[in-house]
């Protein structure tokens, strides 16, 4: 298991019955990079493979 898999888990936990926009997603992760600046490339990188998950 990654160190990852127990914040995944978590989100699950607590938000796995709720519906949520996109910008939603998009707002928490600017927070969360305005918070931890450190994290912007990671954030950057998860956005960018979030949005182009299109195999439809």
């Amino acid at each position: 298991m990654y160190f990852t898999d127990r914040g995944i888990e978590e989100l699950v936990d607590r938000r796995g019955e709720e519906q949520v926009s996109i910008e939603w997603v998009a707002d928490r992760l600017r927070a969360f990079v305005d918070q931890n600046p450190a994290f912007e490339d990671a954030v950057e990188r998860l956005a960018s493979f979030l949005a182009r998950d299109d195999e439809d």
